[in-house]
């Protein structure tokens, strides 16, 4: 089962909506776009599956309520720092209760450079966001 496959049957059995559509235009990140608390995912354009656990953390931080509303750039609809932090810490917690290496989510063209950093704190026990995800 390819890695994509493996993250999709995560997203069922928790219930995160998603869809596999064509993206007509530039995503935020390359095949992925939140849209009214869903992901939309185009497989062609999807170069880090490990993204869609980022993106996914993104709408599974935010409060049942206030998910339909999650289009877009999480920056340009307030998400600040805490909601980052907490969707990076929930994006490991998924990659290690699906079994992945780290480097799947903190891949080397992600994170601004700093990949290996967050290994290494996530890795050592020295991550952040675990008490935002337990708030």
């Amino acid at each position: 089962m390819s890695d994509v496959q493996k993250i999709l049957n995560f997203f069922d059995g928790i219930g995160l909506s998603y869809q596999l559509t064509e993206l007509s235009e530039k995503s935020f990140l390359p095949g992925i776009e939140i849209e009214a608390g869903g992901l939309n995912i185009d497989l062609e354009k999807l170069k880090y599956p490990g993204d869609l656990l980022h993106e996914a953390g993104h709408i599974a931080v935010t409060a049942a309520h206030d998910r339909p509303k999650l289009s877009g750039d999480m920056k340009d609809l307030g998400h600040t720092g805490a909601e980052e932090t907490a969707a990076i810490a929930w994006s490991y917690a998924a990659c290690k209760h699906l079994n992945f290496a780290p480097e799947l989510v903190f891949h080397p063209q992600g994170y601004r450079g700093a990949a290996d950093n967050l290994i290494s704190a996530f890795e050592t026990g020295g991550g952040f966001g675990f008490p935002l995800l337990s708030y």
